[in-house]
């Protein structure tokens, strides 16, 4: 049996090595796209704040670790599946044959359609060349301009702050992180970046990047920022998606335009050594055209990590699998899921039919510091109840969402002890009976309703 994964990031190297562990006769095939050993995104944060060397960056770190398993790892790209034959072909114009597939080939950053992004020094954050690229530039004192705040922008502006530059991220929602984080938790983080000195404008977005004319810096970074709406004046009803910020926002993530409230806006130049684009991620599936396997945002897989044609599988960031809270099939870009993709593709290879009962929507953020966390459906659902504590001079928020007497999401800024009582309590479904009314006048007894409940599940 030869077992072929295509990408050598967490949730391809997890799978050849439940594999391996499976079964010692098996030929196991990683093919990688990039020249470096597989490795963590997640560690770049740590690389730039001179935590740790290249190496410290490789998802193992015994060189020897994949030829001790005997799992071939080869550095190549896949240009076409053929499922008929069962052959992939590569990019040097060879084929590779297999037996069971996993397509585990991650995401690509998103490039906005803003001028100036071919500038020598526009990077993205996401491969350790694109870290090489930040490093050079990033020194002391230099001026950064970095476009996005959610979590992959803010994971990494940590890392870029302790190189002691004079960052300032624009972001076009009105608040930081705003697919994980509330209104008050997004404004919480923005308040606690500025009070680090960093410089967030949110609501802005930037138009183009050129060269300066100036010896003052590198780049001239123009960003158009909305402003509230006179109250002298008519605020007229205009489609988003026929203005320039829906024109972006429809260019990057889809979606029909929304019907939204015009406001006045503004134009500012900024200064900058080096621009960093983190504008969100797209699946890697283009080049599954015409192979017959069913894509939406992703690449469409059941709970065994099927796809729709015959021993093809998928995991990770390219893959959209079932959600643990809500049943619908979505994609949760983020390592915890792609390492579980790959053990639950790997038993179901080996044909063990083990089924995956989904994956839990969270996120767990350290911005400059302060920690937050979001969980299952951080937003609500229609008709649930939801408590909140708001404690910004403390920097300390938490919102619990119901569904019932269910614990269905939450948002957490601060409580880091309470972290895994809350997603605990999720995960278990547990009905809370008393512990509902108690945590809706209290919310921070989370720790003791998980206890109280976990322990009579296992008397039980």
């Amino acid at each position: 049996m030869h077992h072929v994964i295509i990408g050598a990031g967490p949730a391809g190297v997890v799978a050849a090595e439940s594999l391996r562990k499976a079964d010692s006769s098996a030929k196991i095939t990683i093919l990688g796209k990039e020249s470096e050993p597989p490795y963590s995104r997640m560690a770049i944060p740590y690389k730039l704040k001179g935590k740790i060397e290249e190496e410290g960056m490789y998802l193992r770190h015994d060189p020897e670790h994949f030829k001790a398993l005997d799992i071939d790892v080869r550095q190549c790209n896949v240009d076409k599946i053929n499922p008929e034959s069962k052959t992939l072909e590569l990019s040097d114009g060879s084929q590779q044959s297999y037996d069971k597939l996993l397509i585990a080939t991650g995401a690509t950053p998103l490039t906005p359609p803003v001028e100036g992004m071919e500038l020598p020094g526009v990077h993205k954050s996401w491969t350790m060349d694109d870290m090489r690229g930040i490093e050079s530039l990033a020194t002391k004192g230099a001026k950064v301009v970095q476009i996005g705040a959610g979590f992959i922008a803010c994971t990494n502006m940590e890392g870029i702050v302790a190189r002691g530059v004079d960052l300032t991220i624009v972001e076009m929602e009105d608040r930081m992180v705003p697919r994980m984080m509330d209104e008050i938790a997004g404004n919480m983080i923005k308040d606690w970046c500025i009070s680090q000195g960093v410089n967030v404008l949110t609501n802005g977005m930037v138009t183009s990047i050129k060269e300066s004319t100036n010896s003052a810096s590198r780049y001239q970074v123009t960003v158009k920022q909305k402003g509230a709406s006179s109250v002298a004046e008519p605020v007229a009803e205009e489609k988003e998606g026929g203005g320039f910020f829906g024109a972006i926002k429809k260019a990057l993530f889809g979606g029909e335009p929304e019907v939204v409230a015009a406001r006045a806006s503004e134009e500012i130049t900024l200064d900058a050594d080096l621009v960093i684009v983190a504008t969100g991620v797209r699946a890697n599936i283009g080049f599954l055209e015409g192979t017959g396997i069913s894509v939406d945002q992703g690449i469409l897989i059941n709970e065994r990590m099927e796809t729709s044609v015959a021993d093809i599988y998928a995991a990770g960031d390219c893959a959209q699998g079932k959600d643990f809270s809500t049943g619908e099939q979505e994609v949760h870009a983020i390592q915890p899921v792609a390492v579980e993709h790959g053990r639950f593709a790997a038993q179901n290879m080996l044909g063990r039919s083990v089924e995956n009962p989904g994956s839990l929507n969270m996120n767990v953020l350290d911005a400059v510091g302060l920690i937050s966390c979001s969980y299952g459906l951080w937003m609500g659902v229609e008709g649930g109840d939801s408590v909140k504590v708001v404690e910004k001079d403390l920097w300390r928020y938490l919102n619990l969402q119901f569904d019932g007497d269910v614990l269905v999401g939450t948002t957490a800024i601060g409580v880091a002890q309470h972290m895994g009582a809350m997603r605990g309590l999720i995960q278990m479904r547990a009905n809370l009976g008393e512990w509902k009314a108690i945590l809706m006048e209290e919310p921070a007894r989370i720790m003791e309703a998980y206890l109280a409940l976990t322990q009579s599940a296992v008397i039980k």
